[in-house]
């Protein structure tokens, strides 16, 4: 089964693990295997969680604003991270009551 390559400020919903349903934002690629998410809230950008792709749901999403942020200076502030996460969550509420009508 071949997966899509995680981006980096792409958005992913956590499959296993205690954070299982949660959305992250990865910020960095560790290897083909390995990617470190934040979120700005329970896991910020200074203590990232090493997760394995596998484990996660890639969304077709990816926040321009981390990623700006990001290539300019190498990190990115907690607030962006959550709301790249709020964005998401909204877009995703307004699509899913949409097919709900």
């Amino acid at each position: 089964m071949h997966r899509s390559v995680p981006q980096v400020g792409q958005l992913a919903k956590v499959l296993k693990g205690r954070d299982a349903g949660d959305v992250y934002v990865i910020i960095d690629i560790v290897d083909d295997r390995f990617v470190l998410i934040a979120n700005g809230d329970k896991r910020k950008f200074d203590q990232p969680k090493r997760k394995n792709v596998q484990h996660l749901e890639l969304q077709s999403m990816i926040s321009s604003e981390v990623v700006q942020s990001l290539q300019e200076s190498g990190r990115v502030t907690n607030g962006k991270l959550r709301h790249a996460v709020s964005v998401y969550i909204a877009t995703a509420n307004a699509n899913a009551e949409e097919k709900g009508d």
